[in-house]
């Protein structure tokens, strides 16, 4: 990852942790990592675990950001979330996938929280 696209993405994830404060989730952990993956930002909102993947374009020369989260991406994402789920013995919570895609193709730049934005489906074993 360049210089620049590692400032892009921290810098979005300083807006996006920003945009969820301002929506009332309640952050608990940014950039918890696993074997299995990462996830950018874990939060609450209201009582349910939030697992949210931050992504940032300067351009929409790639397409919208939040269609950068594919299958794979999903995968890996849930993959962590469990992992996490199981460490903090987390099961009986309510949880969900949200993205927070972010644009920097015009100023000022647009953010767009998408609450649910997938679902944990298929067999897992972290």
């Amino acid at each position: 990852m360049s210089c620049n696209n590692l400032k892009l993405g921290i810098e979005g994830e300083e807006e996006a942790a920003a945009l969820l404060r301002k929506n009332g989730y309640r952050i608990i952990a940014r950039n918890y990592k696993t074997r299995l993956g990462e996830i950018d930002i874990i939060a609450y909102d209201n009582d349910t675990l939030c697992f949210i993947e931050v992504k940032t374009r300067n351009s929409a020369r790639f397409g919208l950001p939040e269609e950068a989260v594919s299958a794979a991406k999903q995968r890996q994402i849930s993959k962590a979330a469990l992992c996490f789920i199981k460490e903090k013995d987390f099961l009986d919570r309510k949880a969900r996938f949200d993205v927070v895609s972010i644009s920097y193709a015009q100023l000022p730049p647009k953010l767009n929280l998408i609450k649910n934005a997938f679902e944990l489906s298929g067999n897992f074993t972290p």
